[in-house]
């Protein structure tokens, strides 16, 4: 008997632990939710999905986590299709939605422990401690969900969330309503959650947000998935920088030399803006320095900044409206 050698099996970690094939959605009011959305989300990721009001962000993971049906298309989630396997597709999920959705008459410990045993999870205190632990509310188990501050509130949805073990993690405006303090603590908590080995999905409105956590970034639009980047070369790729030369004495008026370099003299006279892109110019800003000291201007300090991701995400809503 002849034997071939088997093909090598693929590295479970190098494939997408989240597929999303051709997905639509239509409500029946004639609606598109969704338009032939295409995506890959890889497993140990930080994926951040942003977009307007009324993008899709919602719709799409709702379709994911089999709260809402799509009219086209396919889903898998850690291999298993979403409607032909849609217990252990969902078992691999955790949803933490917008919406404050529990029992407020129910301790923390009651509320987490009911939501691992909904996924038919065998009981296992130990790990529902190292959840409340890790969410800062292991002092707080035996307390009742409306006693609870709104930040509480949150990190009792991401606990029920983790309760049966997913590894897959959507969380959809995580930070909507907290101070400052703890959307940082939350921060630290979703990189914790990465490194334990959970893919997470965020959708945010704060772009700071994504910009802080993303290892990639989409970007939704009227029902269509327009980019999906990698943060630092979607930066790099659309990003601009200013320059901006503080001057010695103040100008009136912008040299007529000056005229053609695009340059913004600023109200009090002091200073020189120079926006360029960096991904287009090759040469650079050396040009313009060298034109601003042909025209006899001395200056005193040169600056520049990187656009932010929340400037980026501006101009390509803008160019898709």
């Amino acid at each position: 008997m002849l034997l071939t050698a088997s093909p090598p099996k693929a590295d479970a970690s190098t494939q997408p632990v989240v597929r999303v094939a051709n997905l639509s959605k239509v409500y029946d009011t004639g609606f598109k939710a969704l338009d032939a959305v295409n995506l890959e989300i890889r497993r140990g990721e930080i994926f951040a999905l942003l977009g307007p009001n009324g993008a899709g962000k919602t719709t799409l993971i709702s379709i994911i986590c089999g709260i809402v049906n799509a009219s086209g298309g396919s889903v898998t989630a850690d291999g298993h299709d979403i409607r032909t396997d849609y217990r252990a597709a969902r078992a691999k999920i955790g949803l933490v939605p917008q919406e404050l959705t529990t029992d407020m008459f129910e301790t923390v410990w009651n509320t987490v422990r009911f939501s691992r045993g909904l996924f038919g999870r065998p009981a296992n205190p130990a790990h529902l401690e190292h959840v409340l632990r890790e969410v800062a509310l292991w002092d707080r188990r035996g307390a009742k969900i409306m006693t609870l501050s709104g930040g509480m509130k949150r990190r009792v949805m991401i606990a029920k969330a983790l309760s049966h073990e997913p590894t897959i993690l959507f969380l959809d405006e995580p930070t909507a309503g907290v101070d400052v303090e703890l959307r940082r603590d939350m921060w630290r908590m979703v990189r914790a959650l990465r490194d334990s080995g959970v893919t997470i999905i965020l959708t945010t409105h704060y772009i700071e947000e994504a910009e802080e956590l993303a290892d990639r970034i989409g970007v939704i639009n009227n029902g269509k998935l327009v980019l999906v980047e990698e943060k630092a070369a979607l930066m790099h790729k659309l990003g601009k920088k200013t320059l901006v030369v503080t001057l010695h004495q103040a100008l009136s008026r912008l040299p007529e030399s000056l005229a053609g370099y695009g340059l913004d003299l600023s109200a009090d006279g002091r200073e020189l803006t120079y926006v360029y892109d960096t991904a287009r110019d090759s040469v650079g800003v050396r040009p313009v320095l060298q034109a601003i000291e042909a025209a006899g201007l001395a200056y005193r300090d040169i600056d520049t900044k990187t656009s932010s991701l929340e400037e980026i995400f501006v101009d390509i809503i803008r160019e898709q409206s």
